[in-house]
């Protein structure tokens, strides 16, 4: 017999969500905006891409927050020898019982970190894109339902590095968000020499959450509201990437439907039960710049086209008056 959901209410969400941000900044440091990104990604039941150069702590992020949760975590070393079977399982013969069993794949937890992922083929990444889209993977014709919450945390090379592949279009897309650790401040350094020299950081971390109480707490968020004129900003957003003359590849619906899963989240965490107008403003970025594309030529104009696209657009897109209550 399952057991009774959590009872949520606006309190309950915050103490609950404070203890998670609590508990991964005692191993992340000095990164408070990293690890809200994390948890919008997991109660917007979106993934997140962490995009940055080795050691910054991309992957102890991802562990942190999945130790903070007392749930099902599994982690993936991306490889260039890596197979697609690898991650979502394979059927495999018992003599015994003289037929096929399905083994499963390391894609079969609550929490994946995709470790590195661009560090194997394509063939090998597109082995997430069935699980991070429907919650599901499909081995010799028959589909197998993932674990609920599913989030997948990958970390990623920049592409200058030695021994990337560049993910394709398909895969980006997925992410929810992408962000970057960048290098902790001097102070934060420091204190990450004198406290790691002997402990593992990981040890003291002890789970705050179970996957019921995430549940209640995606419910929650999924139920902030969303006033027409917010949901039509969003859209108009999105719209403007499409034909603006310095992007070649403009935001999928998928990314316009992340961005107010996103914000929903974003509100929630503010104490608010809608979302206003700068909740989407603020989350465009982390949202809809790994989807986008330059055009040819657009680097003429500046060394940063895409996030300059974005920049113009939300100064050129009205922002709805006295939306969203």
């Amino acid at each position: 017999m399952e057991s009774a959901p959590p009872a949520m209410d606006a309190e309950t969400f915050e103490t609950k969500t404070a203890a998670v941000l609590s508990s991964v900044a005692e191993v992340i440091d000095g990164k408070d905006a990293a690890l809200r990104s994390a948890l919008i990604c997991l109660l917007a039941e979106g993934h997140l891409l962490i995009e940055d150069v080795p050691g910054v702590g991309k992957t102890m992020l991802a562990r942190a927050l999945a130790v903070s949760i007392d749930a099902t975590v599994r982690r993936i070393q991306f490889t260039p020898d890596l197979l697609p079977g690898d991650i979502t399982g394979v059927s495999v013969y018992n003599p015994v019982e003289r037929e096929f069993e399905f083994k499963p794949g390391a894609v079969f937890a609550h929490i994946v970190i995709a470790d590195e992922i661009n560090r194997s083929s394509p063939k090998t990444q597109s082995a997430l894109l069935e699980a991070m889209e429907e919650g599901q993977v499909t081995v010799d014709g028959r589909s197998r339902a993932l674990p609920d919450p599913f989030l997948v945390v990958a970390t990623q090379n920049p592409l200058e590095m030695e021994g990337t592949y560049a993910l394709p279009e398909a895969q980006r897309d997925r992410f929810m968000m992408r962000i970057s650790m960048g290098y902790p401040d001097a102070a934060a350094e420091a204190m990450m020499l004198r406290q790691r020299d002997t402990v593992n950081p990981l040890s003291a971390i002890r789970p705050v959450l179970e996957a019921d109480d995430v549940r209640a707490l995606i419910a929650w968020a999924r139920a902030v509201h969303v006033a027409p004129a917010v949901e039509e900003y969003a859209v108009a957003l999105a719209q403007a990437t499409r034909s603006d003359p310095n992007l070649h590849l403009g935001a999928s619906p998928r990314a316009t439907l992340q961005l107010v899963r996103a914000a929903k989240v974003t509100a929630a965490l503010d104490g608010r039960e809608y979302v206003v107008p700068d909740d989407l403003s603020a989350l465009l970025p982390a949202v809809f710049a790994h989807r986008l594309i330059p055009a040819r030529g657009a680097h003429r104009a500046g060394a940063r086209p895409i996030e300059s696209a974005l920049t113009r657009i939300v100064e050129r897109i009205p922002v709805p008056v006295g939306a969203g209550r």
